[in-house]
C-alpha cells in the first residue's frame, strides 16, 4: 500500500514489539544482569560487546557503536527499506499499516500498478515452472539432467521452462486479464520498433526466476537450449529490478542459513544452482554486470567475509583487478575479501562435480587474501631487485591503499610495503596524505611516481605521473597513433621500416621521431620515452595525449594501430585529387563495396574536380 505510514502508529507498534525478541530470532543472547548480551551481528568479534536493553526497547554494540530500536535493527540485518520493516513487525502482531493518502486517487493508481507488476511476475514465474514437466519441456528436462540438478534443487530455486512459440506466455497472461503493455514494462515481452507488435522475450529457455529478500520474483534469467544468442538473458532494467543491486541465489542463500558468514560470489545462475546442489548454499551471482558497491554494501551488512571467485585464464584476473578496485573502498577493520581462481578452462559448476563439495570448500578456505592478492598484482611482471621497478610497484600499492578506509588494514599494508621496499612506512604515509590533501604535493625523490597511474597503464609502464587524466575533443588519426605508442612502447615492431607514411600529416614529425628515439634506444617504458622529450615543445605534447584516458582495450590496441598505418597509407598514395578519384571510381566499379567514408570522400572529390573546370592530372 503506498502513502506515508503514520507516525503515532509506529510510536504505537513500537510500544507493542519487544526489542529482545526480535533481536533474539537472529542472535543468540544471554542474561546479563538487566539487559541482553551477545555476539555483534554487524561486525567480526569474539568477545560479545553487543548489548539489548529491554527496559530501553534498545539495543547498542560497544565495538562497532550501532544501535537502534526493533525497526532500526530490522533494516540493518535483515537489509529492509522503512515501510518493509515496519510491515514485518506490524505482521507479528497481526496488524494493517495505514497510510495516509490512501484515498488518493494517484496514490491508489500506483499502488494498483505496482501490485500488477508483481502479481505479473509471480504469473509469469508460476507458468514456467508448470511448463517445465510438460511435453514440450522434454528438452529442458534432459538438459538439467545432464548437469546433475535434482527435483529438490530445483524446486528450491523455481527453475521453469519457457516453451519457444512467440507468444506461448503473452497469450497465457492475456487470459488472466494482464495487459500487453504491462507485460512489456515488466520485461517479458519485446515490441517490434517497426510494426508495433509484441512477442515473448524468453523463448525455449530453461527460467531462473530472480527473487528480492522476500523471495517474490523480480526478474528472470534464461538459459538457451539451442544455438540462439545470447546463451544467457535476463530481464531488462524495470520499476522493480535494477541489475546493478540484485544478486542471484541472495534469497535461497538467506533461507538456508540464517547465519551466514561468508557469501562466495560466481558468475553465473548455474554455477549457484549446481554448488547448492552440492551443498554449498553460500553462493551468489551478479546478473550480466562486474560486481558493484552496491552489491558489497547489501553483502557486507550480513557477512563479513566476500569470496570472488574467477576463472583463471586473462579475462578473470582483469575481471578480478577490477573487483579489488570496487571492495577497497569498502574494507572497514573487520571485513574481509578474498580471491579464487579456478584452473583454466574449469568452472565452479564443472569442479564441484569433479573434485566434490569438500575439496572445493578447501578451495574456498584457501584463497587469496585481499592482501596477498594486491601485492601479487603490483609486482606482477617487474624485477623489484631494480630501483625503479620497486618504485613502480610501490606506485601502483599506495595507489591501492589510497582507497582504503582508514583502520588497522592499511597500516598493517604500508607496514608490509615499508618491509618490501626498504623505504620508511612513515614516507609511504606522508605520500598518501599529501595526496589526499587538496592543494598539497608529494615532495622527495618519489614524489612524482609514487601516485595513482591511469588504469589502462597499470599493466604495464605509465605515462605522466602526478596528473590528471584530461578529457578533451576527439583526437585527429596521427594523435591516436601517437597516444598508442606512448601507452604502449612494444607496437612500435609492427610498424614499416620507413616512415612515408606519416612525415606529411600534423604530429608526423613528432611522430616518426618517436619511432626514431623507441627503435634507437630499444625503449619500452612509457616513462623513459617521456624523459627523452621532457622540456621540450614535443615532451608537453607527448606529456598531454597521455594525460587523457586510453578508451580502446589492451588486448585490441595492435589491431588498432594496424589499421591506422593503413589507413595512413592508402592516405600516402593519392598523389592528386584526380588519381584519388579514379582509384576510388575504379574499386566502386569493380563490385567493391565502399566505407561511408570513401563514399563522402568520393563525392568531395568529384565536386573539387568540378569546381577546377573538369579532371586535372
Amino acid at each position: 500500500m503506498a502513502g506515508q505510514i503514520p507516525q503515532s502508529f509506529i510510536d504505537d507498534l513500537l510500544a507493542r514489539v519487544d526489542v529482545v525478541e526480535v533481536v533474539s530470532e537472529r542472535v543468540q543472547l544471554k542474561k546479563a544482569g538487566r539487559n541482553y548480551t551477545g555476539l555483534c551481528p554487524f561486525h567480526q568479534e569474539k568477545s560479545p560487546s553487543f548489548s539489548v536493553s529491554q527496559d530501553k526497547q534498545f539495543y547498542h554494540c560497544f565495538g562497532c557503536g550501532v544501535g537502534g530500536n526493533a525497526l532500526r535493527f530490522l533494516m540493518e540485518y535483515d537489509n529492509l527499506r522503512f515501510p518493509e520493516a515496519v510491515e514485518q513487525l506490524a505482521s507479528r502482531l497481526g496488524l494493517e499499516v495505514p497510510r495516509e493518502g490512501a484515498d488518493d486517487p494517484r496514490v491508489q493508481e500506483r499502488e494498483k500498478k505496482r501490485k500488477e507488476g508483481v502479481n505479473l511476475l509471480e504469473l509469469a514465474a508460476s507458468y514456467f515452472r508448470e511448463r517445465l514437466p510438460m511435453t514440450d519441456g522434454k528438452t529442458a528436462r534432459s538438459y538439467l539432467e545432464q548437469r546433475g540438478l535434482s527435483p529438490k534443487v530445483l524446486k528450491d530455486f523455481g527453475v521453469g521452462y519457457a516453451p519457444p512459440a512467440w507468444d506461448a506466455l503473452k497469450r497465457h497472461l492475456g487470459d488472466q486479464g494482464v495487459s500487453e503493455a504491462v507485460q512489456v514494462e515488466y520485461g517479458l515481452l519485446v515490441r517490434h520498433e517497426d510494426s508495433g507488435r509484441s512477442y515473448d522475450r524468453f523463448r525455449d529457455r530453461v527460467m531462473f526466476p530472480i527473487r528480492d529478500f522476500k523471495g517474490r520474483t523480480i526478474a528472470f534469467g534464461g538459459r538457451v537450449l539451442g544455438d540462439a544468442k545470447p546463451k544467457y538473458l535476463n530481464s531488462p532494467e524495470t520499476p522493480v529490478f535494477h541489475k546493478g543491486r540484485e544478486l542471484y541465489g541472495l534469497y535461497e542463500a538467506r533461507k538456508a542459513n540464517r547465519q551466514l558468514d561468508r557469501l562466495v560470489i560466481v558468475e553465473g545462475y548455474m554455477d549457484v544452482v549446481a554448488l547448492a546442489q552440492f551443498g554449498i548454499c553460500n553462493a551468489v551471482a551478479t546478473l550480466g554486470t562486474s560486481t558493484s558497491e552496491e552489491h558489497l554494501k547489501r553483502l557486507f551488512r550480513l557477512v563479513n567475509e566476500v569470496v570472488f571467485c574467477f576463472d583463471g585464464d586473462n579475462a578473470g584476473r582483469q575481471a578480478a583487478l577490477r573487483a579489488l578496485d570496487t571492495v577497497l573502498p569498502q574494507m572497514i577493520d573487520g571485513r574481509q575479501a578474498r580471491f579464487l581462481f579456478l584452473p583454466e578452462g574449469e568452472d565452479p559448476d564443472t569442479l564441484v562435480r569433479r573434485e566434490g563439495p569438500d575439496a572445493f570448500n578447501d578451495r574456498i578456505t584457501c584463497a587469496s587474501p585481499l592482501s596477498e592478492f594486491l601485492f601479487e598484482q603490483a609486482a606482477k611482471g617487474r624485477n623489484l631487485q631494480q630501483v625503479e621497478e620497486r618504485e613502480r610497484f610501490a606506485s601502483r600499492v599506495l595507489a591501492s591503499l589510497g582507497q582504503l578506509p582508514e583502520g588497522v588494514l592499511k597500516s598493517l599494508l604500508l607496514r608490509e610495503l615499508s618491509n618490501r621496499t626498504g623505504v620508511e612506512q612513515g614516507r609511504f604515509q606522508a605520500l598518501l596524505q599529501a595526496k589526499e590533501t587538496p592543494g598539497e604535493q608529494a615532495t622527495g625523490d618519489m614524489a612524482t611516481s609514487l601516485v595513482e597511474e591511469p588504469r589502462e597503464l597499470q599493466e604495464g609502464a605509465s605515462a605522466v605521473p602526478g596528473r590528471q587524466r584530461e578529457r578533451k575533443g576527439p583526437l585527429s588519426l596521427m594523435a591516436r597513433t601517437l597516444q598508442l605508442l606512448i601507452y604502449e612502447p612494444e607496437l612500435v615492431e609492427r610498424l614499416p621500416d620507413t616512415q612515408e607514411w606519416c612525415a606529411d600529416e600534423d604530429d608526423g614529425a613528432l611522430c616518426c621521431e618517436v619511432i626514431r628515439v623507441l627503435r634507437a634506444g630499444r625503449y619500452r617504458s612509457s616513462q623513459v620515452l617521456l624523459a627523452h622529450f621532457h622540456g621540450t615543445q614535443e615532451g608537453s605534447r607527448l606529456e598531454a595525449l597521455a594525460q587523457r584516458e586510453l578508451l580502446i582495450p589492451k588486448t585490441a590496441r595492435a589491431e588498432e594501430l594496424d589499421g591506422l598505418v593503413e589507413y595512413f597509407q592508402r592516405h600516402l598514395s593519392r598523389s592528386t585529387p584526380q588519381s584519388e578519384y579514379d582509384t576510388l571510381l575504379a574499386r566502386e566499379a569493380g563490385g567493391e563495396k565502399l566505407s561511408k567514408e570513401e563514399k563522402q570522400r568520393l563525392m568531395e572529390l568529384l565536386m573539387l574536380l568540378k569546381g577546377n573546370g573538369g579532371r586535372k592530372r
